[in-house]
């Protein structure tokens, strides 16, 4: 499931199509079968429906939209947590140590706070993926909370994903950080020419 998740909240490509179909070919068996698995996988395959007909480049720019131009949508957890602080460069380096402890680390160029990379840690190492999930539960209602008032699809997914944590006591997640609604920095230059829309060079 995290893996789909994964798969699901990265940057939607060229290869888009074949992705989403992918993942939804895969997760239409654990629907209905088994005893808790249906909830967690609907709202996946709900996301997949949403987006079946939306041409890679219109939902590029949406997904630019949606998660680079705001700090309250942003897919880089440490920001709900840390914001623009030294302390987030403390977290995000001890994010880059767990996963080398467990002999993974994220594609190059991307910074492990990235919610698409912590979800792949998960699916590989499910134990402790799923307590840096759990740690940054806080950040994921946040972001949940912007999707949900930006009227995002991509909600269904986050909610997915929180569907699989532990509902903790507040002092044990992270005291969130207040986010300004300004754009959040873009690890990727955005385009100028409105015609190339959404996508990453």
């Amino acid at each position: 499931m995290y893996q789909a998740a994964a798969l699901l909240l990265d940057y939607p490509g060229e290869d888009w199509p074949q992705r989403r179909a992918r993942v939804a070919e895969a997760l239409a068996p654990l629907a209905t079968p088994a005893p808790g698995t249906g909830p967690l996988v609907a709202p996946l395959l709900a996301f997949c429906r949403a987006t079946a007909g939306i041409p890679p480049l219109e939902l590029g720019a949406r997904y630019v939209v949606t998660f680079d131009r705001s700090r309250r949508r942003t897919l880089h957890l440490t920001h709900y947590t840390d914001g623009d602080t030294r302390r987030r460069g403390a977290s995000l380096a001890a994010l880059k140590a767990r996963y080398r402890q467990h002999g993974w680390e994220p594609a190059r160029g991307e910074l492990p706070d990235f919610l698409p990379a912590v979800l792949e840690f998960a699916a590989r190492c499910p134990a402790p993926g799923r307590a840096v999930l759990a740690q940054y539960g806080g950040a994921l209602g946040l972001l949940a909370r912007g999707l949900a008032a930006h009227d995002s699809p991509y909600l269904d997914v986050v909610r997915a994903v929180r569907a699989t944590l532990p509902a903790a006591p507040p002092a044990a997640s992270p005291a969130p950080v207040p986010v300004p609604d300004r754009p959040a920095p873009v690890p990727f230059p955005l385009p100028h020419d409105p015609a190339g829309e959404g996508v990453r060079r």
